[in-house]
């Protein structure tokens, strides 16, 4: 039996990995003042993120129609495949996952639609490695369990250059009680079992990317690692340089997707972790 898998954009699978390992990926919606723009098209990354402080209205984000999902579940199951393993962003963070659901109801058994508990490339890990092993023939179980298997073990840290943005999306409770804004302190963050978590802060930038680097160390060898980003390339490829050799192969260096960034800002600094 084919299996295909299909996630959503907040994965941050860049294009050519997501062609090479046939994943779907469907656009989520970022809405800038009143416009609507699917992720990827019609502004770019870097453009968005230049814009974003002076923006009067705040970006938000929206999850694409159902119709959406159950036309690219049609599609794939007429033509490539007889099951879906649909993996997105996690419920706590998004609806996404939720609409998932809802189309895959038309389907009967076919679709199996899961929450990653994740975003950017701790959801796109699990998409990419899920994708490997349905390429290799795995049946349906065994993909399951590699998308387990590397949920359990993916670690996704960020440096934040400000709480505000946090603490306007309303979705962590915690960054509305924080004055880290006024005391300029750099917020650390992890994303674990779908909720952002705090892990302390940092006094200035460069002692922050001092943390990232030890925090990592502390993990030893890896077999994945991305450095993550919000329009801050010369801290993350300085980052990646100083981590060629932790994993494998040399670290992806990803500008993360507007839909996430709308609610982290510009200049933030990470990684996505599989530890072994």
């Amino acid at each position: 039996m084919k299996i295909a898998i299909v996630t959503d954009s907040t994965s941050d699978i860049p294009a050519a990995l997501a062609a090479r390992y046939a994943v779907k990926v469907i656009p989520a919606i970022v809405v800038i003042n009143g416009r609507s723009y699917e992720d990827g098209k019609g502004l770019s990354r870097e453009a968005f993120y230049q814009q974003m402080p002076t923006m009067e209205t705040p970006p938000t984000t929206s999850t694409p129609a159902v119709g959406v999902f159950q036309q690219v579940y049609e599609s794939i199951l007429n033509s490539e495949a007889q099951a879906i393993v649909s993996i997105h962003v996690s419920s706590l963070l998004s609806g996404i996952f939720s609409t998932a659901q809802m189309a895959a109801q038309s389907f009967s058994e076919r679709i199996k639609v899961i929450d990653s508990g994740q975003l950017s490339l701790g959801l796109g890990y699990q998409a990419l490695l899920a994708a490997q092993e349905a390429a290799r023939g795995a049946p349906l179980e065994y993909v399951l369990q590699k998308i387990e298997d590397v949920r359990q073990r993916v670690r996704v840290i960020a440096m934040l250059d400000t709480l505000e943005y946090v603490r306007r999306s309303g979705r962590v409770s915690w960054a509305r009680a924080r004055i880290g804004s006024l005391l300029r302190i750099k917020p650390f963050v992890e994303v674990k079992n779908g909720q952002v978590l705090s892990l302390g802060q940092a006094r200035s930038r460069s002692k922050g990317i001092e943390h990232l680097l030890e925090t990592l160390q502390k993990f030893g060898r890896l077999e994945q690692l991305s450095v993550l980003h919000t329009n801050a390339e010369a801290d993350a490829n300085e980052l990646a340089a100083r981590l060629e050799k932790a994993a494998p192969s040399p670290p992806l260096v990803v500008n993360v997707t507007t839909i996430v960034g709308t609610h982290v800002g510009p200049n933030g600094l990470g990684f996505a972790a599989i530890t072994t």
